[in-house]
């Protein structure tokens, strides 16, 4: 209602740009997905009762933050809380429907399977960090023209795990790009469409 007074309508294009597209996390080979060796030889800073927080630096969309966090938060939580990201969304919070999907060293993890704590010194892209200003990135792009988004919910995840596969393949066929998407749920059963704009991302860069 307030943006029909103010006369302002949301477009595709801003809805995208805006969205994001917030347990332990499991390999999952089909999907590129992979469990994060974060764990191992970390050394965050303790502070808090008991030493139950912790001070880490972590790097996204290419800047740097020092956050203080509780051992048990997720990153998921962490980037929609602590740094307003919320384009990362939170779905099933337990590593089932990708609406959570980020990108950490190269590799699309779902950010509620992973402890912010692990983060230390990795470098995390969301989807608000591929937009350059006022231009959407190519896979967003394909995702507006090929009606990937309907309800809206998973496309930040959908993204993210396409933008993953295209940065390791950057000519991925339909199967691959199926492939590559299948760790991301669709309640809407968009995947032609989503398979679709990955595809013609892909052709894009040719």
């Amino acid at each position: 209602m307030e943006d029909e007074k103010k006369g302002t309508r949301l477009s595709r294009r801003s809805f995208l740009k805006g969205i994001g597209g917030g347990a332990i996390g499991t390999a999952v080979i089909s999907t590129g997905l992979v469990k994060s060796d974060s764990a191992e030889g970390y050394s965050p800073e303790t502070s808090g009762a008991g030493g139950n927080r912790a001070t880490i630096t972590l790097k996204v969309n290419g800047k740097a933050y020092r956050v203080e966090v509780e051992h048990r938060s997720t990153l998921a939580e962490v980037l929609r809380d602590e740094l307003g990201l919320t384009g990362t969304k939170i779905g099933c919070d337990r590593g089932e429907c990708g609406a959570c999907t980020v990108i950490i060293n190269g590799h699309n993890m779902y950010a509620c399977s992973q402890l912010a704590v692990w983060m230390q010194g990795k470098d995390i892209l969301t989807v608000e960090g591929l937009a350059k200003g006022d231009k959407l990135d190519p896979l967003q792009e394909a995702f507006i023209e090929h009606d990937g988004p309907q309800c809206g919910f998973c496309t930040s995840g959908q993204i993210m795990s396409g933008k993953a596969l295209l940065m390791k393949n950057p000519k991925p066929d339909e199967a691959q790009a199926r492939r590559g998407l299948s760790g991301n749920l669709c309640r809407c059963g968009n995947y032609n469409r989503e398979v679709a704009a990955v595809l013609a991302a892909a052709a894009k860069s040719s």
